[in-house]
């Protein structure tokens, strides 16, 4: 059964209610024969990574950058996965309350090394998520489990 791999790092109320809405959506109605394996930013791993058919990445904007656990993970699994994981698809949200250009920039230029290919839009949340930035991160968690349903 093909796998999606979610990587977070939740450190607040906001990404806890994103991460949720993302994994709302990998349940919908109509997805079937895939799995879902949720880890903690720190704990996944690179066997995590290359029993991955596609990888979905949450984090907070921390100081411009991506959160130093994704950070983390991407220096765990960069050289074990690197060529193993090449054309891995792959989706992000980023929460923050000022800016989050840097976050994304930083998580694209890693994913850019490895050779993934971006398979959905960011999900990017200034401040508090409203239904809109919810719904998105829905179609998120849908998108990205969608595209790796058997047949």
């Amino acid at each position: 059964m093909p796998t999606l791999l979610v990587v977070h790092h939740t450190t607040s109320p906001a990404l806890e209610s994103m991460l949720d809405a993302v994994l709302a959506g990998t349940r919908a109605d109509g997805i079937d024969g895939v799995d879902v394996v949720v880890r903690p930013a720190l704990a996944a791993t690179a066997s995590d990574l290359l029993a991955a058919g596609a990888v979905l990445l949450g984090t907070p904007a921390n100081i411009g950058y991506m959160s130093g656990a994704l950070k983390h993970f991407f220096d765990q699994v960069y050289y074990p996965c690197l060529h193993a994981t090449v054309g891995t698809a792959y989706g992000l949200y980023v929460h923050g309350n000022l800016d989050t250009v840097g976050a994304a920039r930083s998580v694209h230029a890693i994913a850019t090394g490895m050779q993934w290919r971006r398979a959905a839009d960011d999900v990017v949340v200034l401040g508090q998520p409203d239904a809109q930035a919810l719904e998105s991160c829905w179609n998120l968690g849908a998108t990205l489990a969608a595209s790796l349903m058997p047949g």
